[in-house]
């Protein structure tokens, strides 16, 4: 590695989910195998990948399916695996905390360790995504971990509509944002498709901040029974990598699993974010009004 270069590779898995959670372990496991073969260091499984999207209903069994974070099954396989390949691999999963419920991720370094939790912050609620029935607004405020590739920041899904999460995450010395995400068609509307919406958003946070941005989305037709019949949802893919402008340097269709892949000098990278100074000529002091719901002026 040449002298000022510190080379990261990072990948996005894509995926079908079945209902069935060895067999979506074995195909996570199968691509990270994939990814690792082609050099990734740090390598995104997409959101809640244990089973289908579960919050297309109102189930009180579907609570059976979350698991304390210790000794949590799906977490200890993937510290295994990240040992053995030495790669960082988020994880997420439904995590029970006594009477609390949250849409957690595990952070596991290559070798192995469990770097610590995130619990998603921006919890929606609309026809085929009701999550607010499940999930606690997560509790443990916008994280970053220091992984053997990079310092990085991760949030899940609906945070990734948020500029906040990301600047937070940004100002805290992240150099990679990672999103996992659940996405697809509407229930509600046949005719609403939010993929370049959901894909420009993300490309700013990248930009904004002067870092890549790596969003791992899963494809397939999921059916659920819900209290008022069956729900589906068509996952839309089109995963991809961000670089530090917010061009797209990686993407994944809507209907292929796909295991995507690109590389970044962070070094390099960093000296692009300084020297633009995005963040030399912030104004916090200006910006007490994010504090406020309704824009309102704040008191002093």
């Amino acid at each position: 590695m040449e002298k000022g270069s510190r080379q990261v590779i990072v990948s996005a898995l894509q995926f079908a989910c079945t209902d069935h959670v060895p067999t979506n372990l074995a195909t996570a496991e199968r691509l990270v195998r994939a990814a690792h073969a082609k050099g990734a260091n740090i390598i995104l499984i997409q959101e809640l990948f244990e089973g289908y999207y579960f919050c297309q209903a109102q189930r009180e069994d579907f609570f059976k399916r979350a698991k304390p974070y210790k000794d949590h099954p799906t977490i200890k396989r993937m510290q295994e695996l990240a040992k053995e390949l030495s790669v960082v691999l988020p994880v997420s999963f439904f995590e029970e905390a006594n009477n609390a419920h949250f849409n957690s991720i595990a952070i596991i370094d290559a070798d192995g360790t469990d770097l610590g939790l995130y619990r998603k912050s921006h919890i929606p609620d609309g026809p085929g995504y009701q999550e607010k029935f499940y999930f606690n607004p997560g509790d443990t405020g916008f994280k970053v971990f220091q992984t053997k590739f990079a310092k990085i920041g991760v949030a899940i899904c609906w945070d990734q509509w948020f500029p906040e999460a990301a600047r937070c995450m940004a100002l805290q010395g992240a150099e990679i944002l990672f999103y996992p995400t659940a996405i697809g068609s509407e229930p509600q509307d046949e005719g609403l498709d939010s993929r370049e919406h959901w894909q420009r958003v993300m490309q700013g946070h990248a930009g904004a901040n002067v870092v890549p941005l790596v969003a791992s989305n899963r494809i397939g037709k999921e059916n659920i029974e819900t209290e008022h019949g069956k729900s589906e949802i068509t996952f839309y893919g089109n995963s991809f990598i961000a670089g530090p402008t917010g061009e797209i340097v990686a993407a994944a269709n809507d209907k292929d699993e796909a295991v995507l892949i690109a590389q970044f000098d962070l070094d390099k990278i960093k000296s692009k974010r300084s020297c633009w100074g995005l963040f030399r000529d912030r104004r916090p002091d200006l910006y007490k009004v994010l504090l406020t719901l309704d824009g309102s002026k704040p008191s002093p």
